[in-house]
């Protein structure tokens, strides 16, 4: 069942209330976003119910990417392990990664549960823990574009990847509802300066702009997830309780009832424009990606 709360975890909550000035004092010069990404550990791990609309697009983007048995796969940003697990499943080996240790107790769960062999690792997308050339297939379902920094997280994904090996991804076109649920967030709480939209990985032309002289035979394919509601209200619960950067703003607002409200009214406005009322589901369409790396 999906979760009842509207308002984060204490320990969650007192996080996101941390004065900004502290996380940046808190920042090395090695990672300058080392207070943002704790954040987003922290936000993150209440994101497991949403697996159960993730599962299915999970294995669209690997049969997208044409994982086949035998091949060596990095699932980067896995999550609660899904398009890892669907790729083990065919014969591949798999390692996954992700900034949540709650996320990644998940998958190691889901993996024992069939005795699949995955190995699972804590990490940053910015700072894979591999070496060079040593994938066939690197995956990303709607998790590296969270890193703050586009160009330092393609650079690792490519360097991780075997010449002629295959980058693939999904992400979430600026113009349509996550997209725009990103930019909404990003009125009421700006990022830090220097980190990038997620939305703008689903932009064609800017990930091209991004794989430029680093990949070639780019190839995109829209699909869609349908996750259940019974409303654009009931919806909108869903995803407070769940997404990494709508738990940070709730938190924010928490002690401010009239922004809550406004907040709120504007993000129901937006859910009612994908909302199938007939079919009690969201229509949110996707973009994948695909690439070899010269």
């Amino acid at each position: 069942m999906l979760p009842d709360r509207v308002e984060p975890s204490n320990s969650v909550a007192s996080l996101m209330k941390t004065d900004l000035g502290q996380k940046e004092s808190s920042m090395t010069a090695q990672d300058p976003f080392a207070g943002f990404k704790a954040i987003q550990k922290e936000a993150w791990s209440l994101f497991t119910p949403m697996e159960v609309f993730t599962t299915p697009t999970a294995a669209k983007l690997v049969n997208f990417a044409g994982v086949a048995a035998g091949q060596r796969v990095l699932d980067v940003g896995c999550g609660t392990g899904v398009a890892a697990i669907t790729a083990a499943r065919r014969g591949a080996k798999v390692r996954g990664l992700d900034l949540s240790p709650v996320l990644i107790e998940r998958a190691r769960e889901h993996a024992q549960l069939v005795n699949l062999d995955v190995d699972f690792t804590e990490g940053d997308a910015e700072s894979l823990p591999y070496g060079d050339n040593e994938f066939d297939v690197v995956l990303s379902q709607f998790g590296h574009m969270f890193a703050p920094r586009p160009d330092v997280t393609i650079g690792e994904m490519l360097r991780v990847l075997k010449p002629g090996g295959t980058i693939a991804f999904s992400t979430w076109p600026p113009h349509l509802y996550v997209g725009r649920m990103f930019a909404l967030v990003g009125r009421h709480l700006p990022p830090p300066e220097g980190v990038a939209s997620p939305a703008l990985w689903g932009d064609p032309k800017i990930v091209a702009e991004r794989l430029a002289g680093k990949a070639n035979d780019l190839s995109f394919e829209m699909d869609m997830m349908t996750p259940s509601a019974l409303s654009p209200q009931h919806f909108r619960r869903t995803m407070e309780g769940t997404i990494g950067p709508l738990i940070k703003l709730i938190a924010q607002y928490k002690d401010e009832p009239d922004k809550l409200h406004g907040f709120r009214t504007e993000f129901e406005a937006l859910i009612s424009e994908y909302f199938d009322g007939s079919s009690n589901v969201m229509r949110q369409q996707f973009l994948m990606t695909k690439a070899k790396k010269v």
